[in-house]
């Protein structure tokens, strides 16, 4: 269960529930994972979801992720809500 506290976030990926959280070591994978002008593919997204799920303690590998039946606008919003909660913290 996501506290929003600690600036967690819930996403649904199938049937199992992941809890978000920004951590230091997240923000520095996410920083190595993006560059200035490079687009955000759904591979990239799907990175951020495992490195953020990571962080809340829910980890799961990217290619559970891949065949999750997940929406990658559900993803979107989780990721983009996370984010903001940890950084405004």
């Amino acid at each position: 269960m996501a506290n929003p506290q600690r600036g967690e976030v819930e996403l649904l990926a199938g049937e199992r529930r992941l809890t978000l959280c920004l951590t230091l070591g997240g923000l520095a994978e996410i920083e190595a994972l993006t560059r200035d002008g490079d687009a955000l593919t759904a591979d990239r997204l799907l990175r951020l979801v495992e490195i953020l799920a990571r962080g809340g303690g829910s980890p799961v590998s990217l290619e559970t992720l891949k065949a999750a039946p997940l929406s990658l606008a559900e993803a979107a919003d989780a990721v983009a809500a996370c984010l903001a909660a940890g950084l405004e913290a």
